[in-house]
């Protein structure tokens, strides 16, 4: 048996007749590694009293009814089954057999999932930050493949960006933004940036290497002088609309200790109540 993956999950989610998602017991009974209905039925049950005990209807989230099986020879039969919800769901992995491998990657499917929302409520501006540090990261590259081709040689690309640093922060290069910041030789100037002036530093890139392509740029000494315009556009976009010049930005945490803090926190096993709507499509009232 293969441990439980979101498409497998999703993909046996079905929509009711109020528009609501469900699930059959008896599919989920196969995709997490039960070979007999009395062995999962067991779960159902206690996941049923952990329902109740949350403080939740279990008549939202377990739907009794019946199933018409194929027994072979062209004959059927009606066998018990349940409609859950994803909170259902959520409920029999949690009080399943962990021993099982489906059991136990179901277990940490839900709780990725319900760790959405308290990343999203808890660790959102981390999250933002980091995802704005790995585009950054990205768009340096782009933009120095786009000054290569522009004719800018190697030994020249520090001052190609260092122009477009330049242009930004009022004639402040990298290491005069290093010096007026405090930060460290030893650390890269993006790793403490925060997202505002992260934003601000991968537009400059951006519009940088989309102009260098669109005016045909093909001179080292015209790249340079591109990125550096382009930089000082930037800022005079920033101080029209009053937002903070990036060198009045002070330096923020090095982002390493942002991955850290996301890598150890703690999901929340519980779902939030988007999460936990009932069978009838409605939020559950607690």
């Amino acid at each position: 048996m293969q441990p439980i993956a979101p498409d497998s999950f999703e993909s046996i989610k079905r929509i009711n007749d109020h528009g609501a998602e469900y699930w059959s017991a008896r599919d989920l009974q196969i995709l997490l590694g039960y070979a007999q209905w009395r062995r999962f039925d067991q779960a159902v049950r206690r996941a049923l009293t952990s329902c109740e005990q949350s403080g939740n209807e279990p008549d939202h989230h377990f739907a009794g009814v019946g199933k018409m099986v194929d027994l072979g020879s062209g004959s059927i039969r009606e066998v018990e089954d349940f409609h859950l919800s994803r909170f259902a769901c959520y409920l029999i992995a949690q009080n399943g057999d962990p021993r099982k491998p489906a059991i136990a990657q179901a277990q940490k499917y839900f709780a990725i999932q319900t760790r959405r929302q308290e990343l999203s409520d808890e660790l959102a501006p981390d999250l933002e930050r980091l995802e704005l540090r790995k585009q950054a990261a990205v768009e340096f590259k782009q933009l120095s493949g786009a000054a290569q081709s522009a004719g800018v040689q190697s030994r020249m690309f520090g001052v190609f960006h260092d122009a477009g640093y330049k242009g930004l922060y009022g004639g402040m290069g990298v290491e005069a933004i290093r010096a007026f910041k405090s930060i460290p030789q030893s650390e890269s100037l993006m790793d403490r940036m925060n997202a505002t002036e992260l934003a601000a530093n991968q537009f400059r890139m951006t519009q940088t290497r989309e102009k260098l392509a669109r005016d045909q740029v093909r001179s080292q000494n015209g790249a340079i002088a591109t990125h550096e315009t382009v930089g000082k556009e930037v800022r005079k976009a920033i101080r029209e609309i009053g937002g903070t010049l990036p060198e009045d930005i002070p330096p923020a945490e090095h982002i390493k200790q942002v991955e850290k803090r996301i890598r150890s926190a703690n999901p929340k096993l519980s779902l939030a109540e988007r999460e936990a709507a009932g069978l009838l499509g409605k939020p559950v009232q607690k």
